[in-house]
């Protein structure tokens, strides 16, 4: 099971049929399923197959490098489909060492803050190219997914890691956007905005991608460390401006960006021939195996977004306004999934955009008359807090917060969802580290009326 703590906070059958939902959801990403469908190798001609294209290595050798929070299944898995003894060498950053691999180097770092120990492993793959004189007859394969900017971190030599994670916590704690953020990391970094990809020439490079960014923009997942960059210098400026970071920003990272405005730092790549590509799974895919899991429990599910997207709150209240509306009138099964962004106040609490989305659900679905529960997830099993993937709650979660004189708006106006949810009880999952990460999903499956009727 991958809900270690199904048994739990399975209180009702609803709860139970919502977990098991999310259950396969996340297993239908997994590197090891996802691998075998995608990838295709011929020990014997050396040829390797992605998505129906072939790649000849019978005159070259193969590397491998990569970072993300499903980097570590990835080269396991890879290990199965490529002879390990065809592979001369690999080294891949993920954020758990718990892997077994021949020739592929596990580095474990840290997520989401940097640290270290990632740009080791940043040096370790670069290190690959002059110790093994890589050139054009051969292969590198890259294995990128979700949490791959903060596990392949190699600022310029102008700006210290700290300084590197002074300006990315500003950026995710203002309300910025995924798109935004990585704007600005790309062009304080030697590897990210397709710098790796570049630095790999005349090799061809060939990334395997899991993606948890809405739309699969591929330069933006990992910040498009192997895709040309359409971003700008004066584009990751703009994005300090609009949320007021100028002042706060450590002055490194402004002189070095002010720099690079003004032409005297090279841009980003803007087209990189060596470079393919290839998404070979993201959160439309765990979405589908939702729903064909609830079809087999003998609900009838919709899925409603891939996209979701914005201020958590909102959103949570948008999809209740829905419910209660009559709009999925026809389903029981509701699926959503995305990225939302939990606007913080300045003395905030704990929790996670999943926990808060849950907890707001408490509230915006008081009129529903009949049963409902939500369950929402992290992929990666974690939810901002490393310990939590997400939360599920149902119609009894409030009255349950009644009984014990908690105020649950108190919790949201501090953005402390955590808390909330550990006071009231039977509300946490817990999976720990997945080994995938297509972003958030959730499930809501309702029973009875969709709202109160006037009397």
């Amino acid at each position: 099971m991958i809900i270690k703590n199904a048994s739990e906070i399975s209180l009702t059958p609803l709860r139970r049929d919502a977990l098991d939902i999310i259950e396969a959801g996340i297993k239908s990403v997994l590197p090891s399923a996802l691998l075998k469908s995608a990838v295709a190798y011929n020990s014997t001609s050396r040829r390797l197959t992605v998505h129906k294209k072939s790649y000849d290595v019978s005159s070259g050798r193969i590397f491998v490098i990569g970072a993300g929070k499903a980097a570590g299944l990835m080269a396991q898995s890879l290990e199965t489909i490529i002879n390990p003894e065809h592979i001369t060498e690999g080294v891949v950053n993920c954020n758990s060492g718990d892997y077994q691999t021949r020739r592929i180097e596990i580095v474990e770092a840290s997520h989401p803050t940097p640290d270290e120990r990632g740009v080791n492993g940043v040096r370790k793959m670069l290190a690959l190219k002059d110790s093994h004189s890589i050139n054009e007859n051969d292969l590198v394969i890259c294995l990128i997914s979700g949490g791959g900017s903060a596990l392949l971190p190699y600022p310029v030599e102008e700006i210290s890691l700290e300084a590197k994670r002074r300006i990315t916590e500003l950026l995710f704690s203002c309300g910025a956007d995924i798109g935004e953020i990585n704007a600005v990391r790309k062009h304080l970094s030697r590897v990210k905005g397709g710098r790796l990809g570049k630095f790999f020439q005349p090799a061809t490079v060939l990334s395997l991608v899991i993606s948890d960014v809405i739309g699969n923009s591929i330069e933006t997942i990992a910040s498009g460390s192997t895709a040309p960059d359409p971003s700008t210098f004066k584009d990751a400026w703009s994005v300090l401006t609009k949320y007021d970071l100028l002042r706060k920003a450590p002055r490194s990272v402004m002189n070095f960006l002010k720099r690079g405005c003004w032409g005297e730092v090279e841009e980003t790549p803007k087209s990189l021939d060596n470079c393919a590509n290839y998404i070979i799974a993201d959160n439309s895919l765990a979405l589908e195996s939702m729903a064909q899991k609830a079809k087999e429990i003998g609900l009838s599910p919709l899925i409603v977004t891939a996209r979701q997207k914005g201020d958590t709150s909102t959103a949570a209240y948008m999809r209740a306004k829905e419910i209660l509306s009559g709009k999925y009138a026809n389903y029981d099964a509701i699926l959503v999934g995305g990225e939302t962004t939990v606007n913080l106040p300045t003395n905030h609490g704990t929790g996670g955009r999943n926990q808060h989305y849950a907890a707001v659900s408490m509230l915006a679905l008081k009129d529903y008359a009949g049963e409902w529960v939500l369950a929402s997830v992290g992929t990666d099993g974690s939810d901002f807090l490393p310990g939590v993937a997400g939360a599920i709650v149902d119609n009894n979660s409030p009255v349950k917060a009644k009984n014990k004189e908690i105020d649950i708006q108190s919790y949201l106006n501090r953005c402390d969802s955590n808390t909330l949810l550990s006071k009231i009880g039977g509300s946490l999952i817990v999976t720990g580290p997945t080994g995938t990460n297509v972003s958030d999903v959730t499930v809501y499956i309702l029973k009875g009326k969709r709202q109160k009727q006037e009397k």
